[in-house]
């Protein structure tokens, strides 16, 4: 057995994944051990902030760990979900204790996903070995032209599940073998929350960014029409809490159905439930109108459609998106998706030489970096636009 180990942190809202990935002598990576560790219901209710849990799932990891690794194992290194950051590139970071700290006192949002540097970090500096980051939801790669929303104080941002889209779509180069810098593929992510998105020479180049043109998901309300959202916010029926949870968290299948549960709604529309059957159809008409909409983005020139995330493991959605959408290019369906596994095989393309890592916080991209259109700051330079000053954490 070789000794050489890559460990993964993967913290979720009620679970924290953990795995152990080998690397053999010549240079195969396979999965070791893993473990899911489930948290109580009342975790929130017992930890006022989310930072707070970082000591008891510390506890949790670090013995996970002594118990499943071997005597004589050699950890190369940790990574970990990236969290709610602001825009970077896509690619692994380098954890250092700044990284480490933001994530858990001051990120962009506040989420579970967070937790994982500030674990990782500590597990890596008690074992004396490096630990990294790979592709958060904030990578931003999209092009300067998706950018223009109409309102040129609200430009359109990039926010997307660009791990688990970047390792699918790898996955797809391979089937195909097409270098994953050449292939062009239009991207859905389907899970709690959905990104669709266009690749094209290794990067995510635009996105629907969940709260702007998106479908309605599980949960999720996706682009709603502004002029009776903006109503409702003056209308003072609803506090902002109460709507933002219209939009997240309470909406899409959730907000018709009263369940988030594909399996639950296909249910009833198997027994005869019509109207759930129609809400389902909805959605499915809301993905294909934009895969519709990204394939334009490559200018119709795609390699493949791909469909990933545990909605994909609905037979009756993937079926139905195939049938509307294949005349455009073929469909591909990897259900689930295996976040550990992608930021292990990460972690080894930047220890094995074939990729280079970034570094914190000289990575994160601004408004200038991305587009001088939208550098958007004033004479004491502090940004004004409200997405990259929301995202980036500067004050």
């Amino acid at each position: 057995m070789n000794s050489e180990f890559i460990l993964v942190i993967n913290t979720g809202s009620t679970t924290t994944k953990c795995s152990i990935h080998s690397v053999s002598n010549n240079g195969d990576l396979g999965l070791f051990h893993n473990k899911t560790i489930e948290h109580p219901d009342d975790l929130y209710s017992k930890y006022s902030t989310i930072s707070d849990q970082i000591d008891y799932r510390e506890n949790l990891v670090n013995e996970y760990f002594e118990n499943s690794l071997p005597a004589d194992a050699v950890v190369s290194a940790v990574g970990a979900l990236g969290g709610m950051l602001p825009p970077v590139p896509s690619g692994l970071i380098i954890l250092n204790k700044e990284l480490a700290d933001f994530s858990l006192k001051t990120p962009v949002y506040h989420h579970a996903s967070n937790l994982g540097a500030p674990l990782a970090f500590r597990v890596a500096s008690s074992m004396k070995t490096l630990a990294y980051v790979a592709d958060p939801v904030g990578v931003d790669e999209i092009n300067p032209i998706s950018r223009i929303s109409g309102v040129p104080e609200f430009p359109r941002f990039s926010y997307v599940h660009a791990l688990n889209i970047r390792a699918t779509v790898r996955q797809l180069s391979d089937q195909l073998s097409i270098d994953f810098n050449q292939i062009r593929c239009v991207a859905c992510h389907l899970g709690g929350g959905y990104s669709i998105t266009p690749l094209a020479e290794g990067k995510i180049i635009d996105s629907d960014n969940r709260m702007e043109g998106a479908p309605f998901t599980p949960e999720r309300a996706g682009g709603v029409p502004p002029i009776p959202l903006f109503d409702a916010c003056f209308s003072g029926l609803y506090t902002k809490d109460e709507l933002y949870k219209k939009l997240y968290g309470a909406g899409g299948l959730y907000a018709y159905l009263g369940t988030k549960d594909v399996r639950e709604v296909l249910r009833r529309a198997e027994e005869g439930d019509e109207f759930a059957g129609f809400i389902f159809d909805a959605m499915i008409y809301q993905i294909c109108k934009e895969i519709g909409s990204m394939a334009s983005v490559l200018d119709f020139n795609v390699h493949g459609i791909v469909l990933t995330g545990g909605v994909a493991n609905a037979k009756y959605l993937t079926e139905e998106i195939t049938r509307k959408c294949s005349r455009l290019a073929d469909v591909f369906v990897f259900p689930g998706g295996n976040e550990n596994e992608a930021i292990a095989s990460a972690v080894y393309r930047v220890l094995s030489g074939n990729e280079k890592p970034l570094e914190w916080p000289n990575c994160i991209l601004t408004g200038k970096d991305v587009d001088p259109l939208y550098d958007f700051r004033d004479e004491n330079g502090v940004f004004k636009a409200v997405p990259f000053a929301v995202r980036s954490g500067i004050k």
